[in-house]
């Protein structure tokens, strides 16, 4: 078991407290290895086993408990026999009808302590804001980042380089459950693509009760293939159109926002870095895990420029930034990531390999004048700094950060 310190060091302030903690992130990131982890640091704190209640609600076992109204029944009379505090643990929450509703009651009918997953966005937007406002706190997960993917495949293959460990990085992706392949091509490929369908029927079809499922395919198609490229749900529709489907641009935008809610892919808007504003057209949208393109339409190693720059920008979120592309006039900055006061612009490069790639990644900056850090991350191994700007190897940056 992958010991997941990044997020465990954020939850660990709010072990004991009264505020519910929503673990939040694509299906099968690891969430219900982070409520075990959280099990076992609070037996090592001294809490007894037998005060713990764990319901994972995609057992069919739980079937007759997905009803708040079951849910809390069943709960309180487990309760009974515990003495003290009582920690709850609830894995994919979302299967509940109503589960909001047996959240909030548990806060006032136990003295407890509650820890809710689920692979649904909304739980936060609409649902659990409606009943917890200011009672609740979020932790979004996410797939290994490359750190931990490289301690996944050293307990596995111990005599991987760093380099090897990239290089099935890139290719894979960071599902925590590929270890369990053994990181073997094919199997590897069947478990994403099962994957992926999974989050389309279950975490979007079924839950947005969507007919059309043909046409959520072909967005969700068009949104995989073009990763890291600023389109609208406009340009969206005109390529549907040339595919003999008519489909309003509104239709496309619920479908994008089902996809955003699965936590399949992010969207990233511009940022007019001249005018200090943030464009309303043309956004970027990243994938949760870049595994899963290659596995479901392939192109992954001709796409590696557009694969680097997802891989780096989930790293950003991981490290807790807010992310928007720049636009200088005609040049556009990959990144800029911000974080409370601190901000870093980011551009990212497969290789340096000619005085043209070398301006182009480097001269974007010539013209932002502030002082904040500016960075290009490439995988040239000698250090190219130069003016100010800060060249990095991109395996050095997921693995140490910037410098």
């Amino acid at each position: 078991m992958i010991n997941r310190s990044l997020y465990l060091d954020r939850i660990r302030p709010f072990f004991n407290q009264e505020l519910v903690k929503v673990i939040t992130g694509i299906r099968r990131c690891g969430k219900s290895v982070m409520l075990e982890l959280i099990q076992r640091e609070l037996k090592k704190s001294g809490v007894d086993a037998e005060s713990m209640l764990t319901y994972n609600f995609e057992s069919l076992t739980l079937s007759h408990l997905c009803t708040a109204e079951a849910l809390h029944k069943d709960v309180l009379e487990k309760a009974k026999a515990i003495t003290g505090r009582v920690y709850l643990f609830f894995d994919e929450v979302q299967e509940v009808t109503h589960w909001e509703k047996a959240i909030n009651s548990f806060r006032v009918d136990l003295d407890c302590d509650i820890y809710i997953t689920g692979s649904n966005s909304k739980l936060l937007s609409g649902e659990l804001a409606t009943y917890l406002a200011g009672r609740y706190v979020e932790f979004v997960m996410y797939p290994l980042s490359f750190r931990e993917f490289c301690e996944a495949m050293h307990e596995k293959q111990p005599d991987r380089t760093v380099a090897d460990c990239f290089q099935q990085y890139m290719q894979f992706g960071g599902m925590p459950y590929l270890g369990n392949l053994q990181y073997q091509a094919e199997p590897v490929k069947q478990y994403l693509q099962d994957l992926y369908n999974a989050i389309e029927l279950k975490d979007i079809v079924r839950r947005k009760k969507i007919r059309d499922v043909d046409l959520l395919e072909r967005i969700l198609a068009y949104v995989t293939a073009n990763i890291g490229n600023t389109f609208s749900a406009t340009s969206i529709s005109k390529y549907l159109k040339n595919e003999g489907r008519k489909v309003a641009p509104d239709t496309i935008l619920n479908y994008l926002h089902a996809g955003q809610e699965a936590f399949l892919f992010y969207p990233v808007k511009r940022q007019d870095i001249a005018g200090k504003k943030i464009l309303s057209v043309q956004e970027k949208y990243y994938l949760a895990d870049h595994g899963i393109r290659e596995a479901v339409i392939g192109g992954n190693m001709q796409d590696i420029n557009l694969m680097l720059e997802n891989i780096v920008f989930l790293e950003l979120l991981r490290r807790g930034y807010e992310v928007t592309v720049g636009k200088y006039g005609e040049k556009e900055v990959d990144f800029i990531a911000k974080r409370q006061s601190e901000k870093i612009y980011i551009q990212v490069s497969y290789i340096l390999a000619t005085p043209e790639t070398v301006e182009r990644e480097f001269g974007v900056y010539r013209n932002i004048r502030d002082n904040y850090p500016k960075y290009v991350l490439s995988l040239d191994e000698f250090n190219m700094s130069r003016d100010g700007i800060i060249h990095q190897n991109i395996r050095n940056f997921l693995l140490e950060g910037t410098e």
